[in-house]
């Protein structure tokens, strides 16, 4: 087999399940999975703690905060529930256009409030476990809506785009933002590949895992990469190994 260049992005693969016709089995499987894959790698604890939190600690009120291409929607609700732990009141969305994911992210949501209901049955002061708006949308229908946030995240949507599709959406989550906007992403390299390529394989059986993996980190941009593709007005950064943020001020 020949070793892989990870010289460069490889921008013309597509990942299996950002094909509307993949095996929806599949898909779901990869899609639930996913909480566990992001709170091993997507380092959005340390973000939370670093960037985050003091942000929804500066407002008199309780913050506005989008995840935009939410998937799942995990890492919107691991956010919330970090939240809730530390005592601030937020308000927290998840979007992402594809109904299949918006359909995962609901009913992830009504079972994990279920079992927490269960978990309590009998306590005095049963668990009001934060909520998710999820919405079937991306973000220029947001903007058509009159949305606005005052905090806009992502996690592993930009190595999904091309050259257009990422001004187009990166723009668009600054003009939701009166705040900040922070795109959470994979660092290219191939100790990263090789690691995930091991790592992943209990957790693959049965789902995209592997295959999608592998070829999101061949996708993704190295800092220098991503730093020119985004332009001015972005600050990119690597706040933990094989992990890139891309920071800018809201515009909204």
């Amino acid at each position: 087999m020949s070793r892989v260049n990870l010289s460069v992005r490889d921008a013309q693969l597509r990942e299996l399940m950002d094909d509307p016709d993949c095996d929806p089995v599949r898909l779901d499987a990869t899609l639930r999975r996913f909480h566990l894959i992001n709170r091993l790698i997507s380092g959005w604890n340390q973000v939370y703690r670093t960037r985050l939190r003091p942000t929804l600690l500066s407002l008199d009120r309780p913050a506005r905060v989008l995840d935009l291409g939410s998937g799942g929607g995990d890492v919107v609700t691991r956010l919330a529930q970090l939240a809730a732990r530390d005592g601030l009141e937020a308000q927290w969305t998840g979007a992402d256009p594809d109904p299949r994911a918006h359909e995962a992210a609901q009913n992830a949501q009504e079972q994990r409030i279920q079992n927490q209901r269960t978990e309590k049955l009998g306590s005095d002061t049963p668990p009001q476990p934060p909520r998710v708006r999820f919405l079937c949308a991306d973000a220029d229908a947001l903007l058509d809506q009159g949305e606005s946030f005052d905090v806009v995240l992502s996690n592993h949507v930009l190595h999904h785009l091309d050259s257009p599709g990422l001004l187009d959406f990166t723009g668009a989550s600054r003009r939701l933002s009166t705040g900040t906007v922070l795109h959470g992403d994979i660092a290219r390299g191939r100790l990263a590949y090789s690691l995930y390529a091991v790592g992943i394989t209990p957790l693959a059986p049965g789902t995209f895992l592997r295959t999608d993996g592998l070829r999101s980190i061949r996708r993704s941009y190295r800092h220098e990469e991503l730093s020119a593709a985004l332009g001015s007005g972005w600050t990119v950064s690597s706040p933990s190994p094989f992990r890139l943020i891309a920071e800018a001020p809201g515009l909204g």
